[in-house]
């Protein structure tokens, strides 16, 4: 078996054009309550609206792993607008396997915020720390079908779509249908 012993331990804040990757603190409540406390938010989101019992939780649960080193965890960072200031998303690492050297990307923005690329640039930087500072082989995306905005982005980021499956969860009392985009070190660029 390959032996793999990376950890990463980005150094904060990641910078990009317009945005900056950064842990999330207590401070962020309001921000996340600004947009995480909102139904149309989750449709197609695992959970319901969040309050700020479940805003504190998270803070002190998946967004305080401010490093990754082993599989099982994940890295959730908060996304703000430089010029602004604002929190205008959140984006998540998880990884999946050491054996396979494989992680998942998730995202979730402020629709207020929609339209101006904030998604695809935070992602893009997500899949950076993925292949360049991590080392992973694989990341993949999982998204319900009828989250187009969210497939989009998978799109636009250069993911490519690899399966379509066919109502495989019960969620939010329905089968849906789930696409699985992914990407490769040597496709990153």
């Amino acid at each position: 078996m390959y032996e793999w012993h990376h950890r990463l331990v980005p150094e904060y804040p990641i910078r990009t054009e317009r945005l900056l990757l950064r842990p999330l603190t207590v401070a962020d409540t309001d921000g996340l309550l600004a947009y995480r406390s909102r139904p149309e938010i989750y449709p197609y989101v695992p959970g319901e609206p969040w309050d700020a019992a479940k805003v504190a939780d998270r803070l002190a649960t998946i967004f305080s792993n401010t490093d990754l080193t082993d599989e099982g965890q994940a890295l959730g960072l908060g996304v703000e607008s430089r010029e602004t200031g604002d929190l205008v998303g959140d984006v998540v690492l998880f990884h999946r396997s050491r054996e396979h050297l494989t992680g998942e990307l998730g995202y979730v923005f402020n629709p207020d915020f929609g339209g101006r690329g904030y998604a695809t640039e935070a992602a893009h930087a997500m899949l950076g720390l993925g292949f360049r500072e991590f080392g992973l082989h694989r990341i993949m995306a999982r998204i319900d079908e009828r989250n187009t905005a969210s497939a989009n982005v998978a799109r636009r980021l250069g993911m490519r779509r690899e399966a379509r499956l066919v109502e495989n969860e019960f969620f939010k009392g329905e089968w849906t249908n789930e696409l699985q985009f992914a990407m490769l070190a040597r496709e990153w660029s």
